[in-house]
């Protein structure tokens, strides 16, 4: 008999000796092994779910990503709804299994991105980066998980000098950017980074300079060099 230790997410063996229903002994067996661990883990996740397995943030975001360029696209970007993903266990989960005891011990988001071929991970990361290189220098996650598409939690000074709204997917998807305070407390959130500036920003900076008055606040943000920091002090 074999079973899930659902405390450890390991798969565990058992000799029963039985009568019937009458159990007449029971007794642990060595741990499972080799291709024989790898289906009784497979059969785990076909029979309790993908709950099994550890969807921590990279593997979210990485089911994220090929969701939206599937919905962009369709074909040849795979369905990874749940029913398809249990479907189709042998082809993306059985190849990282070897060696695993521990079904929580598995790299869902290396699991998901190696099952697609080379060119097309390629493509992944040139039109549905996982991050976001700002002016000022950070490296941001992109919430491809956002209600109204791809978004970014963004400080509104490190876009300072930007005149272009950042897109993806070859320019196709505007980010939706919500822009944050120094404190990272939103101020605003816009597509259309541009009309920010030239609109409602004068409003903001008048609010934001009495609330940080150590940080930059210039007149005209498009010809400003984006910053993290503070104003230098005496400045």
């Amino acid at each position: 008999m074999r079973a899930l230790d659902t405390a450890t997410g390991a798969m565990r063996g058992r000799r029963v000796r039985a009568l019937g229903r009458l159990v007449l002994s029971e007794a642990p067996l060595e741990r499972l092994s080799g291709s024989e661990l790898v289906e009784a883990l497979l059969n785990a996740v076909r029979d309790q779910g993908l709950g099994l397995l550890d969807w921590d943030d990279a593997a979210l975001q990485a089911r994220a990503r090929v969701r939206f360029m599937h919905a962009l696209d369709g074909a040849p970007w795979p369905d990874w709804s749940d029913e398809v993903l249990l479907a189709t266990v042998d082809d993306w989960l059985a190849p990282v299994l070897t060696g695993v005891q521990r079904l929580k011990d598995v790299n869902v988001a290396q699991a998901l991105l190696n099952a697609l071929p080379y060119d097309q991970r390629q493509r992944l990361n040139t039109e549905a980066p996982s991050r976001f290189e700002t002016p000022a220098g950070s490296s941001l996650a992109i919430d491809y998980a956002a209600e109204g598409g791809p978004a970014l939690d963004v400080r509104l000074q490190e876009l300072f000098g930007q005149d272009k709204h950042p897109a993806i997917a070859g320019g196709r998807t505007p980010l939706t950017l919500r822009l944050l305070s120094p404190a990272h407390r939103p101020v605003q959130t816009t597509k259309d980074l541009p009309g920010f500036w030239r609109g409602s920003y004068a409003a903001v900076r008048a609010e934001m300079r009495g609330r940080y008055p150590k940080h930059p606040w210039p007149d005209d943000p498009i010809n400003a060099t984006p910053t993290r920091r503070a104003k230098p002090r005496g400045s």
